[in-house]
Order: structure tokens, then sequence, then C-alpha cells
């Protein structure tokens, strides 16, 4: 999304983008990816914190609204290309990986009375 948003935005939408605004609010949302996917991998050995949580916590969010977004993306705005439906099994599928990890992890710590 940062380097070559145009590419990715084609293969996931079927859509060119053309205008700066557009190229500048990709480029934004994969800056944004990458600072989640930062987050997360400098956090991946701190299982048991409330830190954890609240990534984990945030990444549930994040999935499920990109499933949507782009369900209504296919659905409301006939926005369509391969990637499209992948890509929303891809992030139903950590959606799902994700509220598990979270209940283990709010599971856990009543076990353990923290």
């Amino acid at each position: 999304m940062v380097a070559f948003p145009s590419l990715l935005i084609g293969l996931l939408l079927g859509s060119p983008i053309n205008t700066p605004v557009e190229y500048t609010l990709a480029r934004v949302a994969g800056v944004a990816i990458l600072s989640l996917a930062l987050a997360c991998w400098l956090a991946r050995n701190d299982g048991k914190s409330s830190v954890a949580k609240g990534l984990v916590s945030a990444m549930v969010l994040y999935n499920t609204a990109i499933v949507l977004v782009l369900v209504y993306a296919a659905l409301g705005l006939a926005l369509s290309c391969f990637g499209l439906w992948l890509v929303v099994l891809l992030h139903t599928a950590m959606a799902i990986w994700c509220i598990a990890g979270l209940l283990k992890l709010v599971l856990t710590n009543r076990v353990s009375g923290e």
C-alpha cells in the first residue's frame, strides 16, 4: 500500500486510483497497517498483559471492519476483482483467530486470579 498503492487497489477492487488524493489516502492506510504490524510484532512475547489484550482487541476491530468495508464494496458498490474475496476470507479468519486468542487470554487471566 505504501510503495505500490495503485497495483494493490487494482488487484483488490478492480479499479485504478488516479488522483493525488487517492494515492495519499492509500499510502496513509498502508502506513497505518505497517504500524499495526509493528505493534503486534513488538508485543508478540507479552501474552498475558493488558497491553496484549488491548492490542488483540484492536486487531479484532481492524479485521472485522475490513471485512465489512470490503463486503460493502463488493455488494453495495459493485467493486470486485479476483483478490477481493480472498482478502475477505483472510481477514475473517484473522478476526476469528484474534477473538479466540482474546477469549483464551481473558479466561487464562480469570483462572490465574489476575
